[in-house]
Protein backbone atom coordinates (compact mmCIF):
# COMPACT_ATOMS: atom_id res chain seq x y z
CA UNK A 1 0.00 0.00 0.00
CA UNK A 2 1.75 3.66 -0.89
CA UNK A 3 -0.48 7.06 1.00
CA UNK A 4 -1.25 8.32 -3.19
CA UNK A 5 -4.16 10.43 -3.90
CA UNK A 6 -5.21 10.64 -7.31
CA UNK A 7 -6.52 13.38 -9.28
CA UNK A 8 -9.01 11.25 -10.70
CA UNK A 9 -10.47 9.50 -8.14
CA UNK A 10 -9.05 11.58 -5.40
CA UNK A 11 -8.52 8.62 -2.47
CA UNK A 12 -6.59 8.33 0.56
CA UNK A 13 -4.83 5.00 -0.17
CA UNK A 14 -3.85 3.04 -3.79
CA UNK A 15 -1.91 -0.31 -4.52
CA UNK A 16 1.34 -0.15 -6.03
CA UNK A 17 1.10 -1.74 -8.97
CA UNK A 18 2.46 -5.34 -8.58
CA UNK A 19 5.47 -6.29 -11.03
CA UNK A 20 3.49 -9.12 -12.48
CA UNK A 21 0.55 -6.86 -13.74
CA UNK A 22 2.74 -4.62 -15.37
CA UNK A 23 4.93 -7.25 -17.09
CA UNK A 24 1.53 -8.12 -18.92
CA UNK A 25 0.66 -4.84 -19.55
CA UNK A 26 3.63 -4.11 -21.04
CA UNK A 27 3.54 -6.81 -23.11
CA UNK A 28 0.40 -5.98 -24.47
CA UNK A 29 1.65 -2.96 -25.52
CA UNK A 30 4.71 -3.96 -26.68
CA UNK A 31 2.88 -6.45 -28.84
CA UNK A 32 0.10 -3.38 -30.43
CA UNK A 33 3.14 -1.33 -30.72
CA UNK A 34 4.99 -4.28 -32.85
CA UNK A 35 1.78 -4.73 -35.15
CA UNK A 36 1.48 -0.92 -35.89
CA UNK A 37 5.60 -1.23 -36.75
CA UNK A 38 5.37 -3.80 -38.87
CA UNK A 39 2.16 -2.59 -40.47
CA UNK A 40 3.96 0.94 -41.24
CA UNK A 41 6.88 -1.25 -42.92
CA UNK A 42 4.64 -3.31 -44.94
CA UNK A 43 2.65 -0.15 -45.97
CA UNK A 44 5.92 1.17 -47.28
CA UNK A 45 7.32 -1.99 -49.02
CA UNK A 46 4.32 -2.72 -51.08
CA UNK A 47 4.11 0.94 -52.61
CA UNK A 48 7.98 0.53 -53.04
CA UNK A 49 9.66 3.15 -51.97
CA UNK A 50 12.00 0.52 -49.97
CA UNK A 51 13.52 -0.25 -53.03
CA UNK A 52 13.94 2.97 -54.60
CA UNK A 53 16.83 4.07 -52.11
CA UNK A 54 18.81 2.31 -49.50
CA UNK A 55 19.18 5.60 -47.19
CA UNK A 56 15.32 6.81 -47.78
CA UNK A 57 14.84 3.17 -46.47
CA UNK A 58 17.05 3.23 -43.55
CA UNK A 59 14.84 6.79 -42.50
CA UNK A 60 11.39 5.34 -42.74
CA UNK A 61 12.50 2.83 -40.81
CA UNK A 62 14.06 5.20 -38.13
CA UNK A 63 10.86 7.85 -38.46
CA UNK A 64 8.71 4.37 -38.18
CA UNK A 65 10.42 3.02 -35.23
CA UNK A 66 10.24 6.55 -33.19
CA UNK A 67 6.86 7.04 -34.50
CA UNK A 68 5.43 3.80 -33.05
CA UNK A 69 7.44 3.40 -29.66
CA UNK A 70 8.12 6.94 -28.54
CA UNK A 71 5.67 9.80 -30.45
CA UNK A 72 2.69 6.79 -30.08
CA UNK A 73 2.98 5.83 -26.22
CA UNK A 74 3.50 9.52 -25.03
CA UNK A 75 -0.03 10.50 -26.76
CA UNK A 76 -1.98 7.96 -25.62
CA UNK A 77 -0.68 7.96 -22.12
CA UNK A 78 -1.00 12.03 -22.50
CA UNK A 79 -4.54 12.25 -23.65
CA UNK A 80 -5.71 8.92 -21.14
CA UNK A 81 -3.84 10.76 -17.98
CA UNK A 82 -1.45 7.81 -18.00
CA UNK A 83 -3.45 4.27 -19.18
CA UNK A 84 -2.08 3.02 -22.26
CA UNK A 85 -4.07 0.08 -23.85
CA UNK A 86 -1.77 -2.60 -21.62
CA UNK A 87 -2.32 -0.42 -18.68
CA UNK A 88 -6.42 -0.57 -19.34
CA UNK A 89 -6.90 -3.72 -19.39
CA UNK A 90 -4.82 -4.70 -16.08
CA UNK A 91 -6.47 -1.43 -14.21
CA UNK A 92 -3.65 0.33 -14.24
CA UNK A 93 -2.60 4.03 -14.18
CA UNK A 94 0.37 6.30 -13.99
CA UNK A 95 0.23 8.85 -11.71
CA UNK A 96 2.57 11.54 -10.33
CA UNK A 97 4.29 11.31 -7.07
CA UNK A 98 2.05 13.33 -5.42
CA UNK A 99 -0.56 11.17 -6.68
CA UNK A 100 -2.05 13.66 -9.43
CA UNK A 101 -2.67 12.68 -13.23
CA UNK A 102 -0.08 12.94 -15.30
CA UNK A 103 0.39 15.63 -18.37
CA UNK A 104 2.62 15.89 -21.33
CA UNK A 105 6.02 16.41 -19.88
CA UNK A 106 5.73 13.74 -17.66
CA UNK A 107 4.45 11.22 -20.44
CA UNK A 108 7.18 12.45 -22.81
CA UNK A 109 9.94 11.79 -19.79
CA UNK A 110 8.80 8.39 -19.76
CA UNK A 111 8.44 7.74 -23.08
CA UNK A 112 11.85 9.02 -24.04
CA UNK A 113 13.52 7.26 -21.13
CA UNK A 114 12.08 3.67 -22.01
CA UNK A 115 13.04 3.82 -25.49
CA UNK A 116 16.76 5.15 -24.85
CA UNK A 117 17.03 3.67 -21.37
CA UNK A 118 14.73 1.11 -20.39
CA UNK A 119 13.97 -1.05 -22.88
CA UNK A 120 15.77 0.29 -25.55
CA UNK A 121 18.84 1.11 -27.03
CA UNK A 122 20.89 1.14 -23.45
CA UNK A 123 19.50 -2.10 -22.86
CA UNK A 124 20.00 -3.35 -26.78
CA UNK A 125 16.05 -3.72 -26.63
CA UNK A 126 15.85 -6.22 -24.03
CA UNK A 127 14.43 -4.53 -21.01
CA UNK A 128 17.09 -5.42 -18.97
CA UNK A 129 17.77 -1.90 -17.00
CA UNK A 130 13.81 -1.76 -17.02
CA UNK A 131 13.60 -4.67 -15.27
CA UNK A 132 16.39 -4.52 -12.98
CA UNK A 133 15.37 -0.75 -11.84
CA UNK A 134 11.64 -2.20 -11.58
CA UNK A 135 12.27 -5.35 -9.24
CA UNK A 136 14.96 -3.21 -6.61
CA UNK A 137 12.56 0.17 -6.28
CA UNK A 138 10.38 0.10 -3.75
CA UNK A 139 7.76 1.17 -5.12
CA UNK A 140 8.27 -0.46 -8.72
CA UNK A 141 9.66 2.38 -10.61
CA UNK A 142 12.04 2.31 -13.87
CA UNK A 143 14.61 5.08 -14.94
CA UNK A 144 11.22 6.28 -16.89
CA UNK A 145 9.21 6.93 -13.65
CA UNK A 146 12.53 8.22 -11.42
CA UNK A 147 12.92 11.02 -14.27
CA UNK A 148 9.54 11.91 -14.60
CA UNK A 149 8.22 11.54 -11.09
CA UNK A 150 5.69 9.24 -11.53
CA UNK A 151 4.56 5.55 -10.36
CA UNK A 152 2.33 3.16 -11.48
CA UNK A 153 -0.53 2.40 -9.36
CA UNK A 154 -3.53 0.19 -9.47
CA UNK A 155 -6.91 1.79 -10.50
CA UNK A 156 -9.38 -1.31 -9.16
CA UNK A 157 -8.11 -1.32 -5.93
CA UNK A 158 -10.65 -0.87 -3.36
CA UNK A 159 -11.72 3.12 -2.24
CA UNK A 160 -10.95 3.86 1.60
CA UNK A 161 -11.82 7.35 1.97
CA UNK A 162 -12.51 9.77 -0.60
CA UNK A 163 -12.00 13.42 -0.58
CA UNK A 164 -10.38 13.12 2.72
CA UNK A 165 -9.27 16.86 3.65
CA UNK A 166 -12.47 18.77 3.95
CA UNK A 167 -12.44 22.69 3.24
CA UNK A 168 -13.32 24.43 5.79
CA UNK A 169 -16.25 26.76 5.24
CA UNK A 170 -15.13 29.53 7.20
CA UNK A 171 -12.09 29.42 4.21
CA UNK A 172 -14.00 28.21 1.52
CA UNK A 173 -14.75 31.84 -0.07
CA UNK A 174 -11.00 32.90 0.52
CA UNK A 175 -9.69 29.26 -0.63
CA UNK A 176 -11.83 30.33 -4.12
CA UNK A 177 -9.46 32.97 -5.07
CA UNK A 178 -6.42 31.22 -4.45
CA UNK A 179 -3.33 30.92 -7.24
CA UNK A 180 -1.87 27.53 -6.85
CA UNK A 181 0.17 27.08 -9.80
CA UNK A 182 3.62 27.81 -7.67
CA UNK A 183 3.24 25.45 -4.93
CA UNK A 184 4.90 22.16 -5.47
CA UNK A 185 4.36 18.69 -5.50
CA UNK A 186 6.65 17.82 -2.95
CA UNK A 187 5.50 20.41 -0.40
CA UNK A 188 1.59 19.96 -1.02
CA UNK A 189 2.21 16.00 -0.30
CA UNK A 190 3.87 16.81 3.16
CA UNK A 191 1.36 18.78 4.20
CA UNK A 192 -1.27 16.26 3.02
CA UNK A 193 0.52 13.30 5.14
CA UNK A 194 0.60 15.47 8.07
CA UNK A 195 -2.82 16.57 8.23
CA UNK A 196 -3.63 12.59 7.35
CA UNK A 197 -1.49 11.92 10.73
CA UNK A 198 -2.29 14.68 12.97
CA UNK A 199 -3.81 12.79 16.06
CA UNK A 200 -1.00 10.35 15.82
CA UNK A 201 1.54 13.07 16.72
CA UNK A 202 2.68 14.95 19.85
CA UNK A 203 1.01 17.90 20.61
CA UNK A 204 3.91 19.77 20.61
CA UNK A 205 5.89 18.59 17.65
CA UNK A 206 2.25 18.71 15.62
CA UNK A 207 2.40 22.42 16.37
CA UNK A 208 5.80 22.94 15.41
CA UNK A 209 5.42 20.98 12.13
CA UNK A 210 1.93 22.48 11.35
CA UNK A 211 3.59 26.38 11.45
CA UNK A 212 6.30 25.15 9.57
CA UNK A 213 4.61 23.66 6.57
CA UNK A 214 2.07 26.27 6.70
CA UNK A 215 4.60 28.84 6.53
CA UNK A 216 6.05 27.16 3.48
CA UNK A 217 3.19 26.99 1.65
CA UNK A 218 1.96 30.57 2.23
CA UNK A 219 5.13 31.68 0.87
CA UNK A 220 4.00 29.74 -2.75
CA UNK A 221 0.48 30.74 -2.56
CA UNK A 222 -1.45 33.96 -2.94
CA UNK A 223 -3.39 36.06 -1.58
CA UNK A 224 -2.33 35.15 1.77
CA UNK A 225 -4.66 33.51 4.59
CA UNK A 226 -7.40 35.73 6.46
CA UNK A 227 -5.37 36.83 9.57
CA UNK A 228 -5.62 34.55 12.60
CA UNK A 229 -5.72 31.91 10.54
CA UNK A 230 -4.50 28.52 12.16
CA UNK A 231 -1.96 26.57 10.41
CA UNK A 232 -4.24 23.33 10.10
CA UNK A 233 -7.52 24.77 8.60
CA UNK A 234 -5.07 26.88 6.24
CA UNK A 235 -3.20 23.45 4.67
CA UNK A 236 -6.72 21.98 4.76
CA UNK A 237 -8.16 24.89 2.68
CA UNK A 238 -5.29 24.88 -0.09
CA UNK A 239 -5.48 20.94 -0.21
CA UNK A 240 -9.30 20.65 -0.67
CA UNK A 241 -9.06 23.59 -3.24
CA UNK A 242 -6.33 21.86 -4.97
CA UNK A 243 -8.29 18.66 -5.12
CA UNK A 244 -11.14 20.19 -6.48
CA UNK A 245 -9.25 22.12 -9.00
CA UNK A 246 -7.56 18.63 -9.94
CA UNK A 247 -10.97 17.04 -10.29
CA UNK A 248 -12.92 19.98 -12.23
CA UNK A 249 -9.76 19.63 -14.77
CA UNK A 250 -10.54 15.72 -15.19
CA UNK A 251 -13.91 16.50 -15.57
CA UNK A 252 -13.58 19.10 -18.27
CA UNK A 253 -16.39 19.03 -20.91
CA UNK A 254 -18.77 17.36 -18.56
CA UNK A 255 -20.63 18.33 -15.82
CA UNK A 256 -18.58 19.11 -12.95
CA UNK A 257 -19.80 17.47 -9.80
CA UNK A 258 -17.54 19.66 -7.50
CA UNK A 259 -16.64 16.92 -4.56
CA UNK A 260 -17.79 17.65 -0.96
CA UNK A 261 -16.42 20.26 1.35
CA UNK A 262 -17.64 19.74 4.86
CA UNK A 263 -21.04 19.73 6.70
CA UNK A 264 -21.75 23.24 7.97
CA UNK A 265 -21.64 23.96 11.85
CA UNK A 266 -24.65 25.11 11.72
CA UNK A 267 -28.04 24.70 10.04
CA UNK A 268 -29.26 26.06 6.86
CA UNK A 269 -32.16 28.09 7.06
CA UNK A 270 -34.52 26.95 4.39
CA UNK A 271 -37.08 29.71 3.20
CA UNK A 272 -40.53 29.31 3.71
CA UNK A 273 -43.28 30.66 1.74
CA UNK A 274 -45.03 33.64 3.65
CA UNK A 275 -48.42 32.61 5.34
CA UNK A 276 -51.30 33.94 3.20
CA UNK A 277 -53.15 36.87 4.65
CA UNK A 278 -55.08 36.47 7.79
CA UNK A 279 -59.14 37.16 7.05
CA UNK A 280 -60.92 39.75 8.99
CA UNK A 281 -63.33 38.47 11.59
CA UNK A 282 -67.03 38.12 10.78
CA UNK A 283 -69.61 40.02 11.78
CA UNK A 284 -71.33 38.29 14.33
CA UNK A 285 -74.38 37.06 13.71
CA UNK A 286 -78.55 38.23 14.87
CA UNK A 287 -79.78 36.37 17.67
CA UNK A 288 -82.45 33.60 16.95
CA UNK A 289 -84.76 33.65 20.06
CA UNK A 290 -86.86 36.74 18.01
CA UNK A 291 -85.33 39.54 20.01
CA UNK A 292 -84.33 42.71 18.17
CA UNK A 293 -81.48 45.08 18.85
CA UNK A 294 -83.59 48.81 19.30
CA UNK A 295 -83.28 50.86 16.41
Amino acid sequence: MSDLITGDAVVVELRIAEFASRAVAFAIDVAVMVVFYLLMLWIAAASGVLSVDPALAATISIVALVTVFVIYPVTIETLTRGRSLGKMAMGLRVVREDGGPIRFRQALARGLAGFVVDFGIFSFFTGAIGLITSLISPRGRRVGDMLAGTVVVRERAPVQAAYDIMMPPPLAGWASTLELSQLPASLALSARQFLLRTSQLDPQVRAALGADLAGQVAAHVSPPPPPGTPPEPFLAAVLAARTQREHARLVRGQAPTPPPTSVPAYPTQVPQPPLPPTPPPAAPSPPTDGFALPR
